[in-house]
């Protein structure tokens, strides 16, 4: 088995490494990934986005987002979570096997002292009832890659905040994600495992998954600048890529009412591939103007607020909703 660490912690740049091992690497023998990210989330492929996350937290946080090539439902990463991925040919007997690739992992881990760490249903794993790691696959042209991640010190707090999302304001066609009770794996392991730096953590499972005492007597996969231009190629297709990040979300509605001084004012939105398709205003606001115009300036503009504040922007939405400032108004709509 060859072995690579990467040495990037955005989220985007290390799942482009996967995609291009996955998709350029000789596989002649399995590589295995690992990468550390910093505060972020991966939705799922066919997940919708805005039905995943509290995108104001997310923004306010400086939370990078990005999509996934592989399944299943949202996660939050940082820097005290390891993500690792076996990347190897489709032998036929893989993809759907989560066991055959987290058997290694959970050996490692039982090794460290975390005896009681466990695979539960189709491809979690979990210790004393409480989920430490969500596994997802993906398979393309005869490759494929087993990812997962392993929660050893993640803030919990910000998985909280991070991933709510009222479930009253969105209604989505895309696939949600199955919350679960997590945990840390730190203080499972055996002492001397336990204060480990993130990097410590990694290492440590690389040795025992790869069976040496110094991962020098590992071989490496270097990647060579045929290669980082590949990963950078991809980075810039897909996970940097509004349209693929936002614009891969299913069909959702969105309903946003709020009462203000000068009335209540309702949005009622139908978006697709990110875009806002259809717009219906409703309410007992009194405006100079027919609303006709600001329905005109929203209409295939993408569900975010810098595109609905430079689309507005021409308009005095005074004119159309009374005493309602701008900013109140696109808050309204995106909050």
């Amino acid at each position: 088995m060859r072995y690579l660490a990467s040495s990037s912690h955005d989220i985007r740049t290390n799942l482009a490494i996967e995609t291009y091992l996955m998709e350029h690497a000789d596989l002649t023998e399995p590589i295995l990934y690992f990468y550390i990210n910093d505060p972020c989330i991966i939705v799922g492929r066919y997940q919708n986005v805005k039905a995943e996350i509290n995108q104001d937290y997310v923004d306010q946080h400086h939370i990078t987002l990005t999509r996934r090539t592989s399944g299943g439902g949202a996660v939050y990463d940082d820097l005290g979570n390891v993500s690792f991925s076996f990347i190897t040919k489709d032998d036929g007997d893989g993809f759907g096997n989560f066991e055959r690739f987290t058997a290694p992992v959970l050996k490692a881990l039982h090794a460290m002292g975390a005896t009681n760490a466990m695979m539960s249903g189709r491809n979690d794993l979990l210790i004393d009832g409480k989920k430490f790691s969500g596994n997802a696959m993906h398979v393309e042209n005869g490759r494929m890659f087993s990812h997962g991640t392993l929660m050893y010190d993640v803030d919990q707090t910000q998985i909280a905040q991070a991933l709510t999302v009222p479930t009253d304001k969105l209604a989505s066609k895309g696939i949600k994600s199955v919350r679960s009770r997590v945990t840390n794996l730190k203080p499972y392991m055996a002492p001397a495992y336990q204060h480990l730096t993130i990097e410590a953590f990694r290492d440590t499972l690389a040795r025992e998954i790869l069976g040496v005492t110094d991962l020098s007597q590992a071989k490496s996969y270097p990647l060579d600048d045929v290669a980082l231009a590949g990963v950078a190629e991809l980075n810039q297709r897909y996970f940097k890529n509004w349209n693929w990040i936002y614009g891969q979300s299913p069909a959702f509605t969105v309903k946003q009412r709020r009462h203000f001084d000068a009335g209540t004012v309702e949005f009622q939105l139908n978006v697709d591939a990110g875009r806002i398709k259809t717009v219906a205003i409703y309410g007992d606001f009194f405006g100079a103007k027919p609303i006709t115009p600001v329905i005109e300036r929203l209409t295939g503009v993408k569900y975010e607020c810098q595109a609905i504040t430079s689309a507005l922007a021409p308009l005095d939405l005074t004119a159309y909703f009374g005493h309602i400032t701008s900013a109140e108004l696109i808050d309204l709509i995106v909050t």
